[in-house]
């Protein structure tokens, strides 16, 4: 052992004592260091633990939605199946069923609720229509004046890249909301109806993934719809290319169904009304230049229109859905500031109200634009995504009905559209 003696003759052990000092700030830097690796897990596991309760919630907020819906649709499926019957006259409840099924003279069709005026005349049992369980609403009243035609029924798909604004467009459309957060969509469906100059349009909307999770469910919404708007972002020029593809793939899809029908004479593409969105105009870094949108619309013919967007802002919103209906043939009450919305509540079997044809009084009152047609609009709030069979079903009539140059649908009703 060095020892280091003084003048004196003192003992300093040197040696040892540096020996322990680096010992003990050792020990002291890996306890430090241990201590920073406990906070960092601990700061990832309080993290996962927040962002599992926000999905948590989420899904409780499906679920207690989910089951508002089966609740309703199981006393509406009871209610449908009270008001059947085998040939004899349709009961509004099941106690006058009851009743009458207790008399041996047979159903009672003289009495007073028989009649309309309420005199006891003997008249005919009042028709009900009967509607099977379904994605369209069910009432045990008649409803026929809220069911639209096969030839007002359209259906829109909205397509594009993930993050681009699809859902934020659909909401502003059937709501005028936005919403900031960001949920990835895997499939929703909506369902409008409108009633424009005394008849019933529906209008099913179909917000699609961005990530293709089923490829076959991707080609079946290009062969059943009717209309498309095509959204890509001005900061990402991927998701521009990403809308040239789909625009091919929806007219190769679309071709291929005409010809697999049995019509081979026909060689060009079908004319599908479209509209190109861009969102997020109103972002200062764009990829992607106005010029070159328009010259490629341009060169498919004028057959699909460019508009400008920006859902968070809500600009030209109305604009993209008005040159869309305008491009398809349809009323253009359809857009969101051209028809009365209707509020309506949960459940609520008949959604639009009854059609009234108004006084000479009352027709003065109203404006020129209100005079040509007092359109009205709801969203239906129930509603429920057509089965895989019916789609096909919808797709095989479709494809028939185009390739046989029929006028019963939009696909039928194409015309040219212009650039704006």
């Amino acid at each position: 052992m060095q020892s280091n003696t003084g003048g004196g003759g003192g003992y300093y052990p040197t040696t040892t004592t540096t020996t322990t000092t680096n010992t003990t700030l050792q020990q002291q830097q890996y306890e430090y260091q241990q201590q920073q690796q406990q906070n960092i897990e601990c700061y990832g596991c309080i993290k996962a633990w927040y962002r599992t309760k926000k999905y948590l919630n989420i899904v409780s907020d499906k679920l207690s939605t989910f089951s508002m819906e089966c609740s309703t649709r199981a006393n509406k499926c009871g209610t449908w199946l009270c008001s059947r019957t085998n040939g004899g006259p349709q009961y509004h409840n099941p106690s006058e069923k009851f009743e009458n099924s207790l008399s041996n003279n047979g159903p009672v069709t003289n009495s007073s609720a028989s009649s309309p005026c309420g005199t006891g005349t003997p008249t005919k049992p009042s028709v009900v229509i009967q509607h099977g369980p379904g994605p369209s609403p069910v009432s045990s009243v008649s409803c026929d004046e809220t069911e639209p035609p096969p030839k007002n029924c359209y259906r829109l798909v909205v397509l594009g890249s993930a993050r681009v604004g699809k859902t934020s467009l659909v909401s502003r459309f059937l709501g005028g909301k936005f919403d900031d957060s960001y949920t990835p969509t895997i499939e929703d469906f909506h369902r409008k109806l409108y009633r424009i100059r005394g008849e019933v349009h529906q209008l099913d909307i179909l917000d699609t993934s961005g990530n293709h999770p089923f490829p076959a469910m991707r080609r079946l919404s290009f062969l059943t719809g009717d209309i498309f708007v095509l959204v890509f972002s001005m900061d990402s020029r991927e998701s521009f290319e990403e809308v040239i593809r789909l625009r091919e793939h929806i007219l190769e899809a679309k071709m291929s169904a005409i010809a697999a029908s049995g019509n081979r004479a026909k060689k060009s593409f079908p004319r599908v009304p479209m509209v190109i969105a861009a969102n997020k105009c109103d972002r200062d870094l764009k990829t992607v230049s106005i010029d070159e949108v328009a010259h490629y619309c341009a060169s498919q013919g004028g057959a699909v229109v460019y508009v400008e967007v920006s859902a968070k802002k809500n600009l030209r919103v109305e604009d993209l859905f008005a040159e869309l209906f305008s491009c398809a043939n349809l009323p253009l009450e359809m857009a969101p500031n051209h028809h009365k919305k209707v509020n309506t509540t949960f459940g609520s079997p008949c959604t639009l109200p009854p059609h009234l044809t108004s006084n000479r009084a009352k027709k003065c009152t109203l404006s020129i634009k209100r005079r040509l047609s007092d359109a009205c609009g709801v969203v239906a709030p129930n509603v429920r995504r057509p089965s895989i069979r019916t789609d096909l079903r919808i797709m095989q009539n479709k494809t028939c009905s185009t390739s046989d140059g029929e006028d019963g649908n939009a696909s039928s009703l194409l015309k040219g559209c212009t650039i704006h």
